[in-house]
This record gives structure tokens, C-alpha cells and sequence, in this order.
């Protein structure tokens, strides 16, 4: 089941986020940037910011009252971000991250969106090639990849966010 989150939610959501970008947890899926970064994706103190701003909107996907997917939506001008998108490692290729870009889709219909961007690092080829299979495509534009106390390269390759949309139609 899909619905947005809310307060009560972000510290399973915090926990969830975490598990699935980064450290030992997030090897068991069939993507993760635990070989290119370390450190935290985000804090509940980021997620409570985030879910207090009206224009963003975080739905997740429950199972037996376990959050095991999520994806951070926000208003932006003429277009949907999509970011965070979040599926259970030990739950990854089983449908549900597909189902959380359905409803973004319907998300940004209802809200009369014309296309919906999002931002991958460049050197996740598989996640790059899964978005392009649903519908996106490589923009070709190119954002820096920010340096912080949170986002901890280690990997000797530069990094760099490639930006990808989706009309929607």
C-alpha cells in the first residue's frame, strides 16, 4: 500500500533510507552506493525538514505495517523531483521501487506537472540503465556532485549527478 508519510514515519524512514544507500546493509540489493560513498544519505533531522515544507511530499510503501520503500517528491516550477527513492535491499527487483514511479507519475498528473527530473550519480550504470528502462532518459545535463560531512566519497573516480526526466503525459 502507497500513501504519503507523515511525522510519525521518520525514524523508520530514516532507518530504511540509510540501510538501503549506504554500508553493508544496502550490498544485499542489486544496487547501492556503498562502494562509492560513506556516511549517512540522510537524518531525521533532514527528513523532518523535509516532510515540514509543504511542497514536498514522501510516499511510502507499507507492508504488514513495515515501511519497505519510499520516495521523496517535490515541487519544483513546471516539474516533479524525484529523489530518495528507497526499496528494502533484501526486497529490491521485486516490483515495489516500479510501483513508487507509478504513483510519482499520477503525483505529478494530479498536480499538473508536465514532467518529472531527478538526479543519479553518474557512475551508477546499472540504476541509470533501470530509470532509462522506465522511461527516462539522460538529459544531458550535469550537476556537481556536493561535497559534505554527510556525503563521504570513497572512490577515486569523480563524481557528478547526471539529470534525467520523464514527460508525463
Amino acid at each position: 500500500m502507497i500513501t504519503k508519510a507523515t511525522l510519525e514515519n521518520i525514524s523508520q524512514l530514516n532507518t530504511l533510507i540509510n540501510s538501503a544507500y549506504r554500508g553493508e546493509s544496502s550490498k544485499k540489493g542489486w544496487t547501492t552506493e556503498a562502494n562509492i560513498l560513506e556516511g549517512l544519505r540522510t537524518t531525521e533531522q533532514e527528513l523532518t525538514e523535509v516532510l515540514q515544507d509543504p511542497k514536498n511530499t514522501i510516499l511510502k510503501f507499507t507492508d504488514n505495517n513495515r515501511i519497505i520503500g519510499c520516495v521523496l517528491l517535490v515541487e519544483k516550477e513546471q516539474q516533479l523531483y524525484l529523489g530518495m527513492l528507497t526499496v528494502s535491499p533484501e526486497l529490491q527487483n521485486s516490483g515495489v521501487g516500479k510501483q513508487l514511479l507509478q504513483q510519482a507519475e499520477l503525483h505529478a498528473q494530479a498536480l499538473g506537472l508536465p514532467k518529472i527530473v531527478m538526479t543519479v550519480i553518474s557512475v551508477r550504470e546499472e540504476l541509470i540503465a533501470w530509470y532509462k528502462r522506465n522511461g527516462y532518459i539522460d538529459t544531458g545535463a550535469r550537476e556537481p556532485f556536493p561535497a559534505s560531512v554527510v556525503h563521504i566519497p570513497i572512490t577515486e573516480e569523480p563524481l557528478e549527478f547526471i539529470v534525467m526526466e520523464k514527460s508525463i503525459n
